[in-house]
């Protein structure tokens, strides 16, 4: 998408929305992680392709690039909670729940994230005077010419998700048409991608797909193991033991995830570790597509918290930046993503709710 021009016109569409009140490249960046999750479904993946385009322009307009690399750190996180989602579909599986439920029960959230984000930018740009220097023309016509040439990028989502709903493919089989209209887009249309950078980019992902198939084999087998052990009732009982409150269950429950994502990646917490926890979540009266977001917020968090924090690594690669002062500039907005657990947690009516309503 970055390569064949795609991210570069949701940005631009983006920026178009937002025009020039206090923060605006901020927030352009929130709306354009969105945009960009929407289509992905990957935290790192949404840093690198929003983060190369938003982090130079803010920097040009006197944003401190540190601020600008922490805020679209943790925006990234965006990619993994507006669907369609990989750890969606993950949990899905492993867990036999509904992936279209799934994506459905994520809008909520995905609004909750990006509204709060936007309004902690807002809040520190007041205070630190981050605005535009150029004002920028801002118009309907605008907006509608800026919609007009992302056209293709913004039809992604539309059809990966109706072909979902519809049941016209499967969410693994949406990846691969995803992937090919992508190809087509870059290729034909927009015409910013050429065949010789085709093998490259796909030589790029051997390591991460490759990975991946290392971790489910495994992970699937210790999760039977588990159960076959009776661990899945030791931990439920812990758990009980503590409280039976669903409220108290959901905090624990996410101060574990907490604690783990900072040292686990996100698929084998989910493929090992959500069939324990969504024992314990249904033994307190808590949906499993609720629970599906709450872990899904939670591993949000995992990707800005060191020492794993892919999406750091991601923003100091690009950038050239230390971890620990891209951290430091991250904490606002990673206080802002724990709020926003605890809004979602004790909202089941923005997940579950979603579902039942047009479910």
């Amino acid at each position: 998408m970055d390569t064949g021009g795609l991210s570069k016109r949701l940005v631009k569409v983006a920026n178009a929305l937002v025009g020039n009140v206090t923060g605006a490249l901020g927030m352009v960046s929130v709306i354009a992680c969105m945009f960009f999750g929407a289509v992905s479904g990957s935290a790192p993946a949404t840093v690198a392709a929003i983060g190369t385009i938003m982090i130079p322009q803010m920097v040009h307009e006197g944003y401190d690039k540190y601020y600008a690399t922490g805020l679209i750190c943790v925006a990234g996180g965006l990619g993994i909670i507006v669907p369609p989602s990989f750890p969606m579909v993950l949990y899905g599986v492993t867990n036999d729940v509904s992936i279209s439920s799934l994506f459905l029960a994520g809008w909520g959230p995905s609004f909750v994230v990006g509204g709060l984000l936007i309004a902690f930018n807002y809040v520190i740009c007041k205070r630190k005077g981050y605005r535009s220097p150029i004002p920028k023309e801002v118009s309907f016509r605008l907006f509608l010419a800026s919609l007009w040439e992302a056209k293709w990028a913004l039809l992604m989502p539309v059809i990966i998700l109706g072909g979902i709903y519809s049941g016209a493919f499967s969410p693994t089989e949406a990846g691969v048409v995803s992937c090919v209209y992508g190809l087509i887009v870059g290729l034909f249309l927009y015409k910013e991608l050429d065949y010789r950078k085709i093998v490259p980019m796909f030589k790029a992902k051997v390591d991460f797909i490759g990975g991946m198939m290392f971790t489910f084999a495994p992970a699937g087998a210790l999760g039977a193991v588990f159960s076959y052990l009776g661990y899945t009732t030791v931990v439920k009982n812990f758990f009980l033991g503590i409280s039976d409150n669903p409220y108290i269950i959901i905090l624990l429950m996410y101060a574990l995830l907490f604690v783990v994502g900072m040292f686990v990646q996100t698929m084998p917490i989910i493929v090992i570790l959500s069939p324990i926890l969504l024992n314990v979540a249904t033994a307190v009266g808590i949906d499993p597509i609720h629970f599906g977001l709450i872990m899904v917020l939670a591993l949000s968090v995992a990707f800005v918290t060191p020492p794993v924090a892919l999406n750091l690594f991601v923003g100091s690669a690009m950038t050239g930046l230390s971890i620990d002062k891209i951290t430091k500039a991250a904490m606002p907005f990673i206080i802002g993503l724990l709020l926003a657990e605890i809004v979602v947690g004790f909202n089941p009516i923005l997940t579950s709710g979603i579902v039942k309503l047009f479910g």
